[in-house]
């Protein structure tokens, strides 16, 4: 008798019976299918566990976007283990700190990351075993004895006589953690955020029916698999049984286009910076987007300018505007047949997931006003590792155990039909003139200024006001608008506490890795620099 499966490495296993031979992940020049991703991960997994590795035991995997970090994922999964994939571009000192937190069993590391490592390690730092990808351990003159290369344990031949042959994997169940998905947070240093097998799972079949994936799909995935944009995009394709194509880093623009219609691409998650990328291409029009059935974007919100190009540009693409956080991977999402009528919107909640916005009393608001994000539902992940203060503070449990509910601080508010619209975060509200002022409210009524193509508003320190407003306004190409043209416009629609006291022109808005406004930059350096 076959049961559906509960664990995230059986959805693997399914699949590889399934499809065996069907191309699974292509990665530049390499071509895997589900069975070889399937037996490669075995192999992996039996290797550690003939090494010492232990059920719940933690694998933290140090890589660019590769095959290695797939097979390793799904290898520690079987493993009965709990991995983390970890930001390539984050430096020795948050490296050092996420390992001794993580305190992991086994480290993935290699590449342009190996020197990396080896700062953070130091000489006092132990993790048990090091796997090198793509280097001869031999020629590390400073490698841990604990170190071994990815082809000695992974590709080639077990480590010792015996060890493919260690007993079975772990019996395990879906209330097991999955994975951290490490994320930088209002505190100043990395929280892991906890992922049972079925967090994982309802939030991969929730997204997957709202998107309609099936087996014909190929998705592009340029977002790095250390967040969990990317993450899950490995993760629903092998459940539904579809390609990824996983490129290394987005450098330039032009391969990736190349591939959409090489690979022929159906899929292409995004975050803003991408698009603007897309929209700033003269020769646009000039590529094969003729495979393309949608694109989707989440955390940062998508500028309705940048929507209204889109749309023109690849009119038959449908456009998922979604929402969503690692603490429960995805909010909402605005069906593509609105996206024209309500560019502004995130839509409405997913499937299996229950969305309420509260007062401070914890009250629901009416339609049109403002309230905290408060999410419901299977996709709510566990909590913080090794941080129950944190926890508590964010997660409250309800009139019965598994009645938890995140509160986000993010600030949103609903229309009459249950759409939903950001408005933005509880921290960054304003204190002026002591009245709280939402900084997404000041955004919107200047977006809707002629020649405005970005906008963001940040409070600085001030003796009078407490906190005076700053506009950030990035201009579209061609336009040319006055300071005193956004201060008429901003006074014809808001009150005088909301009208911003300095309005200062960018060529761009600084971003995150994640694609969404860096608003800290924003400020450095203001002294003498408004207007």
């Amino acid at each position: 008798m076959e049961f559906d499966p509960i664990l995230v490495h059986e959805w693997l296993r399914r699949t590889a019976r399934r499809l065996p031979t069907k191309t699974a992940v292509v990665c530049g020049n390499q071509r895997w299918t589900f069975g070889q991703i399937d037996e490669a991960s075995d192999r992996l997994a039996r290797a550690w566990m003939a090494s010492g590795m232990k059920r719940h035991d933690r694998v933290a995997i140090f890589l660019n976007n590769s095959i290695e970090v797939v097979i390793s994922l799904y290898a520690s999964l079987k493993a009965g283990g709990t991995f983390a994939v970890l930001d390539p571009a984050i430096k020795p000192p948050k490296l050092r700190a996420i390992l001794e937190e993580m305190a992991p069993f086994a480290l993935v590391s290699g590449g342009t990351q190996t020197e990396i490592v080896r700062e953070a390690l130091g000489t006092s730092f132990r993790v048990a075993l090091i796997v090198w990808v793509g280097g001869d351990r031999r020629e590390e003159r400073s490698a841990p004895e604990t170190s071994v290369t990815w082809e000695e344990i992974a590709i080639g031949e077990p480590l010792e006589q015996g060890q493919g042959s260690a007993g079975d994997f772990p019996r395990c169940i879906d209330v097991d953690l999955a994975c951290l998905v490490y994320t930088s947070g209002s505190r100043g240093r990395p929280k892991g955020i906890m992922c049972s097998h079925h967090n994982v799972i309802s939030a991969c079949r929730s997204i997957i029916q709202y998107l309609g994936n099936r087996e014909e799909d190929v998705v592009m995935c340029v977002i790095p698999l250390s967040f969990d944009y990317g993450l899950y995009q490995v993760l629903m394709s092998i459940m539904y049984g579809g390609t990824v194509v996983l490129v290394a880093g987005l450098v330039y623009l032009y391969p990736i286009l190349g591939l959409i219609a090489k690979e022929r691409v159906t899929g292409f998650p995004i975050v803003p910076s991408i698009l603007e990328m897309l929209l700033s291409l003269k020769t646009l029009r000039d590529f094969d987007f003729g495979s393309l059935r949608y694109m989707t974007n989440t955390g940062a919100a998508l500028p309705e300018r940048n929507i209204r190009l889109l749309r023109s540009a690849l009119p038959h693409v449908a456009v998922y505007s979604m929402f969503g956080l690692s603490e429960c991977k995805r909010v909402s999402f605005l069906p593509p047949s609105q996206i024209d009528r309500l560019p502004g919107s995130v839509g409405r909640p997913m499937p299996n997931c229950e969305v309420l916005l509260l007062d401070e009393s914890g009250q629901e608001v009416p339609p049109g006003d403002i309230g905290e994000m408060v999410v419901r539902g299977s996709n709510l992940m566990q909590g913080y590792w090794q941080d129950a203060q944190f926890t508590d503070a964010v997660y409250h449990t309800g009139s019965y155990p598994e009645d938890r509910r995140l509160y986000s601080g993010d600030l949103f508010s609903s229309d009459p039909e249950g759409n939903l619209f950001f408005r933005g975060r509880r921290d960054d509200m304003i204190k002026c003139r002591g009245e709280r002022v939402s900084p997404r409210e000041v955004e919107l009524v200047i977006q809707q200024m002629e020649g405005i193509e970005e906008v963001a508003v940040k409070g600085i320190p001030d003796d009078f006001d407490g906190q005076a407003i700053v506009a950030f306004v990035v201009s579209a190409p061609g336009s040319r608008i006055e300071v005193e043209a956004v201060r008429a416009h901003c006074a014809r629609f808001l009150e005088k506490a909301r009208i911003p006291r300095h309005i200062r022109f960018l060529d761009r808005l600084p971003r995150t890795a994640r694609g969404k406004i860096d608003r800290d930059r924003l400020v450095l350096g203001m002294e003498g620099k408004t207007q």
